[in-house]
């Protein structure tokens, strides 16, 4: 073998060995007879498949203060400030931007990210400089782009042929706003179009969809249902769908059972939904994410995105999914042991299936991309967001950390105390 993880504990809490040949995973089990060119002894920490975002944007990351700081941090506001920041754009600088949260990713454990990237401008530059990022991560992570009309797809002139084009220029996947048309009607004819151009080129459709805590808001409801009719099963996701936690409960009764049958995925952003949402309110104020644990328990996939990281919307982020977890498990109160494994599931497995990564997983056979972190346990990463001790891709160990540690030396104590934090 060309390495082998000794002693690493599994997501089902077994404890395993991992032996890697080439690129893929040859083998797991206990005390595997294989000697490795290369041994890593995981010491008992835990072993997972990387993490997985499921949506992000990257053409906008680490551009926080450009051209101003969003003084009010509402959603339009953030909105209007990307409207000015656009024209002073420059490819390299997106270039570099994105490059360096490429970094932060990696050495997070985060080799996955499916990234919005906005298309409203005629010149596509964005566009153009995400496809050259893609191009040369690739060797260490999976970009994968969804063309993203930020302004209207009916709103703005230009969007639709500008979306065609940037599909035609290597996009990955069909994005839409719905709910920032100009009426209720466009932004449901907007959803039609979209995903009749999906259907016809056999894309995947991740349309930002009810991103307002306005409970008439029920634009996931046209999406499912062109989902249904076109026969888009398991190739549609909507993205945030907060209007749902403000939604009539008998609604959501009767919603939740056409979003599983018509296999729309939902994925929830903690971080900048609890942020962006409730803003009208005085109190009680809302929370303003979805109602994941209603969605998850109808058979709906539930993955967590990180959304923004240092941007126009949001000032703080650092790459970290387990960050995003950690918000996700407190703000829809799943603290049930299931419900805490599902949260780490909502970072890795769930939105590897979103995004219909192959090889995904840890299993034999599956690509050698894995984690190993500082904890014993999925509930232990996320409650220490725990270190990553080593990251592969591909076989190959590409960023190491060591474990989190403390050494005190407290009044009234002789000895010295050295623990690792958390554990």
């Amino acid at each position: 073998m060309d390495l082998v993880i000794r002693n690493a504990t599994l997501p089902d809490h077994t404890r395993a060995d991992i032996a890697i040949a080439g690129d893929r995973i040859a083998a797991i089990g206990t005390d595997l007879a294989l000697k490795g060119r290369q041994e890593i002894d995981a010491h008992g920490d835990l072993a997972a498949p990387p993490f997985v975002d499921a949506h992000f944007h990257m053409d906008a990351t680490l551009s926080y203060g450009l051209p101003r700081v969003n003084q009010s941090g509402t959603l339009l506001e953030g909105i209007a400030l990307w409207g000015e920041l656009k024209p002073l754009l420059a490819q390299e600088a997106l270039i570099e931007r994105a490059l360096q949260y490429c970094d932060w990713a990696v050495a997070r454990g985060l080799l996955a990210i499916r990234t919005h990237v906005d298309v409203c401008d005629d010149r596509l530059l964005a566009v153009e400089a995400l496809l050259e990022v893609k191009r040369r991560v690739a060797p260490y992570l999976d970009l994968q782009l969804v063309a993203f009309p930020q302004d209207g797809l009916l709103r703005s002139p230009a969007a639709f042929d500008n979306l065609k084009r940037a599909i035609a220029m290597g996009v990955d996947v069909v994005g839409g706003i719905p709910h920032f048309e100009r009426t209720m009607a466009d932004g449901a004819e907007s959803v039609r179009l979209l995903c009749a151009f999906a259907a016809d080129k056999g894309l995947r459709v991740d349309m930002h969809c009810d991103e307002t805590d306005d409970p008439l808001s029920r634009h996931i409801e046209t999406l499912a249902y062109h989902a249904n009719r076109l026969g888009l099963h398991g190739r549609v996701a909507g993205s945030h769908l907060t209007s749902m936690h403000s939604m009539d409960n008998y609604y959501v009764s009767k919603l939740l059972p056409l979003i599983a049958e018509s296999g729309v995925a939902a994925i929830a952003n903690p971080l900048i939904n609890i942020t962006l949402q409730g803003r009208h309110d005085t109190y009680p104020k809302r929370r303003g994410m979805t109602r994941v644990p209603e969605l998850m328990a109808a058979g709906v996939d539930v993955a967590f995105g990180h959304d923004c990281v240092m941007d126009p919307w949001y000032g703080m982020g650092s790459g970290d999914m387990l960050e995003v977890a950690h918000m996700g498990l407190h703000v829809a109160q799943m603290t049930s042991q299931e419900a805490m494994r599902a949260c780490f599931d909502a970072i890795t497995e769930t939105p590897a299936r979103i995004l219909g990564l192959e090889g995904y997983g840890l299993q034999a056979g599956c690509h050698a991309d894995l984690v190993i972190l500082d904890a014993g346990s999925t509930i232990e990463a996320i409650r220490l967001r725990a270190a990553r001790r080593y990251v592969l891709r591909r076989g190959r160990v590409i960023s190491q950390s060591p474990p989190a540690r403390a050494e005190l030396n407290l009044p009234g104590r002789p000895e010295q105390v050295n623990f690792r934090l958390g554990r």
